[in-house]
């Protein structure tokens, strides 16, 4: 049996050869309507299969990496499952990593060839990306442009070779190189497998319910390869991709009514700006039965907002998970605004769910150092906070290239032969079987006191009614840091006003023992995000930011009445 993650591509084109398999945008007509381009799964299947021979006959085949740098168009779709159908092993880059992490990712990889739009080459030329030598480079477009062959010259190469065999993949067979956003450290290429993507495309299916003839808006590239992999029609919408919360709610509103949307995927922030805005216009969306945000915590506000848009039987799932093993729980609304979201509030961290099937998910003890073997005096008891370890079909076994990462992420169990992956995180498991996540393990405050926990102390002082979000840090040596609270406020604050607000959240601190010693506090106008969702807190950046202003003693004087003055031995 072919095992290649492209084979549920051409199972499909047999089972619906003329059912819509991507739906894109490209323009508008005289009267602002939107104009749509979209190919069958017959289509598709035989375009990108054109392409895969195409790519062959050029020398683009088993096992090459292959940097690929593609907007969302149909192009990108026909150009990714063409990848995989011959072979080639894709290189996916998220291009807001920054100049210099696109430049360190791609030497890393070793990638030999570039399949990319004309302005990815400009940039390779331009910023001397080097890879691992370009052996092959490929121009989406109608012409060579910066490249050595153009996508219309591998359609006729492929078509000339129309007899070349596509050879079938094992599940062992490396299918792609995914780096992580890098929003904890510099990004690392996680090594997915056929049989990893396969074993996604199962959960994914069984675990939200998913039926093939759905029609699926798309706001995320990667998460839209999984449509025609599952069976549904995948919607592009206008937007820009790479800033998801700054999304027009408006063009999302149209293309869920123009096509009847049934599933929708979104990064949290853009759930947030389509939820305002649509409860302020009091939007309805009936044809939704499922709606999934990933790749940051949701706020129960803005959960409870968008659930105002949809029908009662419409779902709303939190994937909880990361690049290297999704997804590995997955918590619903009902539940959390319901159950979770008040315990959220007194501390107790995040609820992301119960586990998925298949999946083996345990609690260890944290520490920062390599753990070479799996023992099970690792194991923490129920309500104990630890680290977070997963084992599962969909779990990558390494990364490309990073031995010390390696060494970090990975424990092998001796007895079974199985990979467990750290996954950075903290968390727990309560009576109920459900986990909890509580930040990660680099983002945790070590004072003299004990490890403070970001997500258990943050969800105290999210409640209050001036709060958009708040994020804590640690200033000074690990071990004897002092918790810093920065603020992000709802609007901008008077002087009067900040003084006020850090007075009622020293208040609200002083009800909660882990949060009661939580004293000093900065307001910051918009934290910085993460590109890939526009969601997750760059706490890095904001600790290197509060650290500097306790250096240069120029703490907002609102907060001076409790605020900790820097002594000559800090």
């Amino acid at each position: 049996m072919d095992s290649n993650i492209a084979h549920t591509l051409s199972l499909m084109a047999e089972a619906h050869p003329y059912r819509e398999a991507v739906i894109f945008p490209e323009g508008r007509d005289a009267f602002g309507r939107v104009a749509y381009t979209r190919l069958t799964y017959q289509q598709l299947d035989e375009a990108s299969t054109c392409m895969a021979r195409g790519l062959m006959a050029y020398g683009i085949r088993d096992g090459m990496r292959t940097a690929f740098l593609v907007k969302p168009s149909l192009e990108f779709f026909i150009t990714t499952f063409a990848l995989f159908k011959a072979k080639a092993v894709p290189v996916l880059i998220d291009p807001g990593i920054g100049l210099r992490n696109m430049r360190r990712c791609l030497a890393e990889s070793e990638a030999e060839a570039f399949v990319g739009i004309p302005a990815a080459h400009a940039a390779r030329i331009l910023f001397r990306w080097k890879g691992g030598g370009w052996k092959r480079k490929v121009s989406i477009s109608r012409r060579a442009l910066f490249g050595d062959i153009s996508l219309k010259d591998l359609e006729r190469a492929g078509r000339r070779f129309h007899k070349v065999p596509l050879e079938p993949a094992t599940e062992d067979e490396v299918a792609a190189i995914l780096f992580t956003s890098g929003s904890t450290g510099a990004p690392k290429g996680a090594v997915y497998t056929h049989g990893n993507f396969l074993a996604q495309v199962q959960l994914l299916k069984d675990t939200l319910g998913i039926q093939p003839g759905e029609r699926d808006l798309c706001t995320f590239p990667l998460f839209a390869l999984f449509a025609p992999a599952l069976g549904m029609s995948a919607v592009i919408p206008e937007m820009d991709f790479t800033r998801p919360k700054d999304v027009d709610p408006e063009k999302i509103a149209e293309a869920i009514w123009n096509f009847g949307i049934s599933n929708m995927f979104g990064s949290p922030a853009l759930i947030k700006t389509v939820a305002q805005y649509g409860v302020d216009h009091r939007w309805q969306f009936p044809t939704l039965r499922r709606v999934i945000s990933a790749g940051a915590p949701v706020q129960a506000e803005v959960i409870e907002q968008f659930r105002r848009l949809v029908p009662e039987n419409c779902f709303l799932y939190t994937p909880y998970g990361a690049t290297e093993s999704l997804p590995v729980a997955i918590a619903e609304s009902h539940m959390i605004l319901r159950e979770t979201s008040q315990l959220t509030e007194q501390g107790f961290g995040i609820c992301v769910g119960t586990v998925v099937p298949r999946t083996d998910v345990r609690i260890i003890r944290i520490s920062d150092h390599p753990i070479p073997e799996w023992d099970p005096e690792l194991e923490l008891p129920v309500g104990v906070v630890g680290e977070v370890v997963v084992s599962g079909e969909q779990v990558t076994t390494r990364y490309y290239r990073r031995e010390g990462a390696n060494q970090l992420a990975k424990i092998r169990d001796p007895s079974t032969g199985r990979i467990w992956h750290r996954l950075g995180d903290l968390g727990y498991f309560d009576e109920q079987g459900r986990l909890w996540f509580c930040g990660r393990k680099t983002h945790r405050v070590q004072t003299q006191d004990g490890d403070l926990f970001t997500i258990n102390c943050e969800g105290v002082f999210n409640k209050h009614p001036l709060v958009a979000r708040t994020a804590l840090v640690g200033i000074g040596p690990r071990g004897a840091e002092k918790p810093l609270l920065c603020v992000e406020p709802r609007r901008r604050l008077t002087a009067t006003e900040e003084t006020q607000l850090f007075i009622e959240l020293k208040k609200i601190g002083e009800s909660y023992a882990h949060t009661r010693n939580i004293k000093l506090f900065l307001t910051h106008e918009s934290f910085p995000v993460d590109i890939r969702h526009n969601a997750k807190i760059f706490r890095e950046k904001l600790k290197s930011w509060a650290e500097a202003q306790w250096r240069k003693k120029s703490l907002s004087p609102a907060g001076a009445a409790f605020l900790e003055r820097p002594s000559s031995s800090n």
